[in-house]
């Protein structure tokens, strides 16, 4: 069984200026976009991508991220607390952002680019699609080194078995690290492979719809649950499942859609 090493949030200071661990995983994960974007557009040059519009891309998508995952988590999970304290829905370096909203947030971001730059909407997803996961993981590795968002109670024979001291002496699973590994690394190596060859319009975009659902869906039973609007639903579902449903079943429905198109 292993014990939580707190982890200082705070990466380092420069006077006044303090840099968190969490906006440098952030940082991260915006590197990684560039980067594989970079390679992703080498090995697919029929895409018609430029590095130029990947940069572009990139701004657009940071905006919807921010604004998107922020919103998302004051609306779907303490939207009591934030309206309490309307000052913390400004505190980002504290954790605190929402998948789900900063997913809806960077389509948003994704339609309005492509308004601008003649793009249509799932050229862009289908693009992206790939260069997101190891984002994901990354966020993942802030929430671990936070200390938030901890597993559910573990059996205590579970050698990666771990107490968080600052929430009780339980036993519980390191789920950080399990979404980490599921919904970053699983994910993006099943996209960077489905992504290689040409496939039809929307396809890589369900993929990836599919993909994250089932991943953070099935994570869910190993991570506390967090209070959300959607709990009281019922079905012994937590918010993000009630959330990752019509992700699944949109992407199954895109699939089926992008095969039909292919076979006519």
């Amino acid at each position: 069984m292993l014990t939580y090493p707190k982890i200082d949030p705070v990466a380092f200071s420069v006077g006044p200026l303090s840099v968190h661990w969490y906006g440098l995983m952030y940082l991260i994960a915006f590197v990684l976009f560039i980067g594989l974007g970079r390679w992703h557009i080498k090995r697919r040059p029929e895409l018609g991508w430029t590095a130029q519009q990947l940069d572009d891309l990139l701004f657009y998508g940071v905006i919807g991220v921010v604004v998107g995952g922020r919103l998302g988590e004051v609306l779907f999970y303490q939207p009591g607390y934030y309206f309490d304290h309307p000052l913390e829905i400004l505190a980002t370096w504290k954790g605190g952002m929402s998948f789900h909203g900063g997913f809806l947030g960077v389509l948003v971001a994704m339609w309005l680019y492509g308004k601008r730059h003649q793009k249509g909407f799932w050229q862009i997803t289908d693009f992206i699609a790939p260069l997101v996961p190891t984002g994901l993981a990354a966020g993942r590795v802030g929430n671990f080194i936070n200390g938030e968002l901890w597993g559910r109670a573990a059996d205590p024979s579970l050698p990666w078995a771990m107490v968080f001291p600052h929430v009780d002496t339980l036993p519980r699973h390191p789920s950080q690290l399990y979404q980490a590994a599921g919904e970053g690394l699983l994910l993006f190596a099943l996209l960077w492979w489905y992504s290689r060859a040409p496939r039809p319009l929307r396809a890589t975009s369900a993929v990836f719809l599919m993909g994250y659902g089932v991943l953070r869906f099935i994570m869910e039973f190993f991570r506390t649950p967090d209070p959300g609007i959607f709990s009281a639903l019922g079905g012994g579902l937590s918010t993000a499942q009630w959330l990752c449903v019509p992700m699944i079943l949109i992407g199954i429905a895109m699939m089926i859609h992008a095969k039909r198109q292919t076979a006519h």
